[in-house]
């Protein structure tokens, strides 16, 4: 094919999805909700590298623990045990922070994630494998007995599997802001804190757009207590509450024909982090 006719193929096609998308109507699947209870187990690890850098590792487990709207123990997952409590998803995590000596207030990191989906089935890694890769920055304020910090971070989550492009994204864009606090209390080895952050998307599918832009999918409130064990290890317990807000897209094979269900989330966890520095 000469390059010109290559050229008025592409052209023909990019107005023809135009033209469907204009075209298009909505029929709406209702809304489904989702409320769970979570068990969250992670280590991290971390290395003054060199002067203002350190180096991170961590792992966090995921279970689920009881579906609130069946009444049932350990939703969508592959792994059941007699405790009722089943493995949802991993994290790991290597990361990379930098802060100058002079200005500890401000730091910088970015880092990589691989995700492991509990509700995928083992016999292809396209399907349960997830790649994340983020980056961000913190600003921090110190006073005599709090510590307030704003942290902006933008995250790509890529997908493995094959997934039709007019519905769902190969690469997720995210952007995460939190602000939270954390309390000294005077002679005594723990720190309660508690966070905020919402994450809004970046490059929602065209035709999610068509009910709206770009949208707010998480709302996350943590509230826990640092425990220092020596003075180089703590512990973390923690209670998170998270709200989750996402819009799946169907075409049908009608011509001109979308299926849209909006899926809220209710997500209860409870955590232990074990943190060492060194």
């Amino acid at each position: 094919m000469k390059k010109s006719n290559r050229r008025l193929v592409a052209v023909l096609t990019a107005l023809a999805v135009c033209a469907l998308a204009h075209a298009t109507t909505y029929n709406s699947a209702g809304a489904t909700t989702e409320q769970e209870v979570q068990l969250r187990v992670a280590a991290e690890f971390t290395k003054k590298w060199r002067p203002g850098v350190q180096l991170s590792l961590s792992e966090e487990l995921r279970f689920n623990l009881y579906d609130m709207q069946t009444g049932t123990t350990a939703k969508g997952a592959t792994v059941n045990s007699n405790l009722g409590a089943s493995f949802s998803k991993s994290y790991t995590t290597l990361s990379l922070a930098y802060a100058h000596p002079e200005f500890k207030y401000i730091k910088v990191d970015a880092g990589y994630t691989l995700r492991l989906l509990g509700n995928k089935g083992w016999s292809d890694p396209n399907e349960f494998l997830r790649h994340r890769v983020f980056f961000g920055i913190r600003g921090s304020y110190s006073g005599q007995i709090a510590k307030i910090y704003l942290r902006e971070r933008v995250l790509c989550d890529m997908r493995t599997d094959s997934v039709n492009l007019l519905e769902k994204n190969q690469y997720n864009w995210l952007l995460r802001s939190r602000i939270g606090s954390e309390f000294t209390v005077p002679g005594k080895p723990v720190k309660p804190y508690l966070w905020l952050e919402l994450e809004n998307t970046l490059n929602v599918p065209e035709y999610q757009r068509k009910n709206g832009m770009q949208y707010l999918s998480h709302v996350r409130t943590q509230v826990g207590v640092k425990w220092r064990l020596t003075k180089l290890s703590s512990l973390d317990f923690f209670y998170r509450f998270q709200y989750g807000y996402d819009r799946d897209i169907n075409i049908t094979k009608t011509k001109g024909y979308i299926q849209l269900t909006e899926e809220k989330s209710f997500v209860h966890a409870i955590g232990i982090v074990y943190n060492l520095d060194f």
